[in-house]
């Protein structure tokens, strides 16, 4: 099976063009979803994380206090290493095994918004998908979107991996400067092409 990674800048549109492929049948591993999952009332990783941050980083539930981590680790650097030594092994661990549950698809579609921070994931990925946009509308993006600051906003890009550097990676790059239609059918044409290169290959 053929691993897609499908990454992107915040604001645009990753979660987006996720949900069409889900849409065509594709399936997805998302480690955002496993990040989320990981870090639910009662997870295994909510014990680590309270002793090393403190009781106030888990909600009254028992889930990760996800607007204090998010103030912290973007203030804090240091915060966001010691979160992500935390929290990347493990999500990679189930990464993996969601994808080995897979082998039969043709291919599927990792979406994983950090990889040029996660090199761990390159060895299992054929096809790296960068979905972008022009850098002023995912500004306006995450504005609208979280209701931040351009301030704000401009700290959250900041804090990823350059534009440069997710386009140097790309074997595909799918431009989002449009509405959700033009998205929808640029993913349509590259799931028909790739699909059938999966195909063709075994």
């Amino acid at each position: 099976m053929n691993v897609v990674a499908l990454t992107g800048g915040i604001g645009s549109g990753k979660s987006e063009a996720t949900s069409i492929f889900k849409a065509l049948g594709v399936p997805v591993v998302d480690v955002d979803d496993i990040a989320h999952a990981l870090t639910a009332a009662g997870a295994p990783l909510m014990a680590e994380i309270t002793t090393v941050f403190g009781a106030e980083y888990a909600t009254k539930e028992g889930a990760l206090n996800r607007p204090l981590m998010r103030t912290l680790v973007f203030n804090q650097p240091k915060a966001r290493e010691t979160l992500n030594a935390i929290m990347h092994p493990a999500i990679f661990e189930e990464a993996k095994r969601q994808l080995q549950a897979l082998a039969s698809s043709p291919y599927a579609v990792l979406a994983i918004p950090l990889l040029q921070e996660s090199p761990r994931y390159l060895p299992y990925i054929q096809h790296v998908l960068v979905v972008d946009c022009d850098p002023i509308l995912q500004l306006n993006r995450v504005m609208q979107r979280s209701g931040l600051t351009e301030q704000e906003a401009s700290k959250m890009i900041a804090a990823q991996a350059s534009r440069e550097r997710r386009l140097a990676m790309a074997n595909t790059v799918i431009s989002n400067n449009e509405d959700l239609p033009a998205l929808q059918e640029k993913i349509a044409l590259f799931h028909k092409n790739y699909i059938n290169t999966c195909i063709v290959s075994k």
